[in-house]
């Protein structure tokens, strides 16, 4: 059990809110936020919205709870949106980042986001926009912005 009592430092955390692949053929990129969050030292939680293994599973309405809690209570949300529209083998697209525009538009006066996207990322005019309007700073490289949501957390008490 782990207990904190009142005035005592919470557990610093951040979620990684981001598109998830839609094949088992597209890497995931939460693998590389993980490696750069364990280079920067950061010891707090990282939320991460996708199996241990980085397989798919059938439980979508368990996932979206977990999202939901997972994402109150972190100290930081990192949007990272490497959105890609290109159709897999299937047809589908690999990373529309569908509900990922939502979850940005639900945290984003919440005061702890931070959103990135690799340069030339499609469809970002508008959550960038929205992120211009929130004060939210907006990056182009993944370990730019993990390192400003780790110098975030270690800032707030």
């Amino acid at each position: 059990m782990n207990v904190i009592h009142a005035l005592q430092p919470l557990p610093k955390s951040i979620f990684l809110a981001g598109p998830t692949p839609r094949d088992e053929d597209t890497p995931t990129w939460r693998p590389e936020a993980l490696d750069i969050l364990r280079d920067l030292g950061f010891a707090g939680t990282v939320y991460v919205p996708e199996n241990d293994t980085w397989s798919k599973h059938d439980r979508y309405d368990d996932q979206i709870v977990w999202e939901w809690e997972a994402l109150s209570v972190s100290s930081a949300i990192v949007f990272w949106v490497p959105r890609d529209l290109t159709p897999n083998d299937k047809g589908q697209q690999k990373m529309p980042a569908f509900t990922t525009n939502v979850e940005f538009g639900l945290y984003a006066r919440s005061g702890k986001c931070l959103m990135g996207s690799p340069m030339g990322a499609p469809k970002m005019d508008y959550l960038n926009a929205l992120a211009r309007e929130c004060g939210i700073p907006i990056y182009t490289g993944l370990r730019e912005v993990l390192e400003a949501a780790v110098a975030r957390t270690s800032l707030t008490p």
